[in-house]
């Protein structure tokens, strides 16, 4: 693995027992049937912490809902903007949850699995790059320079600019989630993430494409 990429740790035991449907107060039961309509992992996941604050389960269902099926965002982008930040915070049941999502969005393997080992992704199209950019500029600098900006608003308008960021920190809040409460992968599955020290993370992800730096 070399240099900075080796693991800083491992896989940990759930913090939180799984909730079961029969286990929920009457009045959290209609929330937990929303959930259900769309949820491809029952009422676990972030839903299984969620579900311990039911008024705040229900708003962030709510938004979650417009980000996932409502958005102005093409599906391939949402998802690739969701899988940047899974890879940015090493949350893996994020990762394994939204990786066939967006395949079948239409998202590249090859883009994929270069994000997935923290690398820029090589082989992007116009519109993934610029998702790219900006996703990652705002998530590790926390600033978006005004030429990206304006590139973005002018490929995408202003809607999809917003809805985009608050996808982005929306995501951000469910990596923290799923990562405070050590969410595993169902089944005992295989983490899918080499898990790297957020430094490691910003250098890797930041590296500009070639020609890079000054001629």
């Amino acid at each position: 693995m070399g240099d900075a990429a080796a693991p800083y740790h491992s896989p940990m035991p759930e913090r939180l027992p799984q909730l079961s449907y029969e286990s929920l107060p009457p009045d959290v039961r209609p929330l937990a049937d929303d959930i259900l309509k769309v949820s491809s992992v029952a009422l676990g996941g972030p839903y299984n912490a969620l579900l311990r604050s039911p008024e705040m389960a229900r708003r962030c269902f709510e938004l979650l809902d417009y980000l996932r099926f409502e958005t102005t965002v093409d599906k391939r982008l949402n998802e690739f903007a969701i899988l940047i930040q899974a890879r940015i915070s090493n949350a893996q049941y994020e990762w394994w949850a939204h990786e066939p999502i967006a395949r079948r969005a239409g998202l590249p393997d090859a883009v994929m699995r270069d994000l997935q080992q923290c690398r820029r992704p090589a082989a992007m199209r116009s519109d993934e790059r610029l998702v790219y950019d900006y996703c990652v500029q705002l998530s590790l600098d926390h600033r978006v320079p005004d030429a990206l900006w304006q590139e973005a608003v002018t490929a995408m308008g202003e809607q999809a600019v917003i809805d985009l960021t608050v996808l982005s920190g929306t995501y951000v809040m469910v990596s923290m989630l799923l990562n405070a409460t050590q969410v595993g992968i169902p089944n005992g599955g295989a983490e899918p993430l080499e898990v790297f020290e957020p430094m490691e993370i910003r250098r890797r992800l930041l590296a500009c494409p070639p020609p890079c730096g000054p001629t």
